[in-house]
C-alpha cells in the first residue's frame, strides 16, 4: 500500500530534514510539503544537516501549493498528533487505528465530512484491498492542522503523552507515527547481527600454547619430564574456544606474568 507523509505549512527547515530522517529509518520515502515557509526548503543547509543522510528522501520529496495535489492517489487520510485543543477528543491512537485498518474493518468515506464527525464508516472485511494509499497529515509547528483540513480526514490520531505536557516536536511526532505504521505492516525482518571477529589462526594459537608450556613449567604446574596429557588437553580446550587475536594477547600476558613470578622452592 502506498504510504505518504504530508507536512502542511511547515515553518522550520530543520523539521523537514528530521521528517526525512524519520521516514528513512522506517523505510518510507514519500514526503510531500504543502506551502512550506521556504520554497527552497528541501535544499536549505539546515534541512540537509537534520536529514542526517536521508538525502534520497529529500531528493524525491515534492512541494505543492494545495492539499488536493498532495493527496493525489490517496484514499485514506489520517490527521495526526491531534489534541483536544485542535479538534475535540481524538478518536484513536495510531496503533488502534492501524490495527483496524489492516484488518479491513475501516473504509474511507464516499463524501468528505462537513460536520467534523470523524467516526469511521463500517466496512466489510478486506476493505483495505480497495485502498489506493494512506496519507498521514501533519500541521504547522505553531498552530497544528486547521479544522477544515482535519474534517477531510478519515480519522484523527492521538499520540498518548503526559496530559500535563503534551508538546511534541514535529519530527518526533512523525517518527512515532512512522514507527507504529511500520510495526502494523509487519516490521522489519529480524536479521541476526554477527559482529566482526578477528579469529586467531593456528600459528597464533600454537605460539600461545608454547608460551603457556614454558610458564606452567616455570611455576611447577607442568613437569617437563612427565608432562602427561596436559598440553594436548589445553590445545583441545583452546581450539573449542575459537580464540580471537585479542584473547591470544590476554593469555600471552598471563603467561608472561607467570614467567616473572618467583619459581617455587624445590
Amino acid at each position: 500500500m502506498k504510504t505518504r507523509f504530508v507536512l502542511i505549512e511547515t515553518s522550520h527547515a530543520g523539521n523537514v530534514g528530521a521528517a526525512a530522517r524519520a521516514l528513512k529509518t522506517m523505510d518510507f520515502d514519500d514526503l510531500v510539503l504543502v506551502r512550506p515557509r521556504w520554497a527552497n526548503v528541501l535544499r536549505k543547509e539546515e534541512t540537509i544537516q537534520r536529514a542526517s543522510g536521508a538525502l534520497d528522501v529529500l531528493n524525491q520529496a515534492r512541494v505543492v501549493e494545495t492539499l488536493e495535489e498532495a493527496l493525489d492517489g490517496i484514499s485514506h487520510m489520517c490527521a495526526t498528533a491531534m489534541t483536544p485543543r485542535d479538534f475535540g477528543p481524538p478518536t484513536r491512537t495510531p496503533r488502534q487505528h492501524f490495527e483496524m485498518l489492516l484488518k479491513g474493518e475501516l473504509d474511507t468515506r464516499s463524501e468528505p465530512s462537513v460536520d467534523g464527525d470523524l467516526t469511521d464508516n463500517a466496512a466489510t472485511p478486506g476493505a483495505l484491498c480497495n485502498q489506493k494509499g494512506v496519507a498521514f497529515l501533519f500541521g504547522c509547528e505553531r498552530f497544528g492542522m486547521s479544522n477544515e483540513d482535519v474534517y477531510r480526514c478519515d480519522v484523527a490520531l492521538s499520540i498518548p503523552s503526559n496530559p500535563k505536557f503534551g508538546s511534541l516536536n514535529l519530527g518526533s511526532a512523525i517518527q512515532v507515527v512512522a514507527y507504529e505504521w511500520r510495526l502494523a505492516l509487519g516490521g522489519f525482518p529480524q536479521a541476526e547481527i554477527t559482529p566482526e571477529v578477528n579469529r586467531a589462526d593456528m600459528a597464533q594459537v600454537q605460539g600461545m600454547l608454547g608460551h603457556w608450556e614454558q610458564a606452567l613449567a616455570h611455576i611447577g604446574f607442568l613437569d617437563p619430564a612427565a608432562p602427561k596429557k596436559l598440553m594436548p588437553r589445553l590445545n583441545q580446550l583452546f581450539n573449542r574456544a575459537q580464540l580471537t587475536q585479542e584473547e591470544i594477547h590476554i593469555l600471552r600476558g598471563v603467561a608472561k606474568a607467570m614467567l616473572k613470578a618467583q619459581p617455587p622452592s624445590r
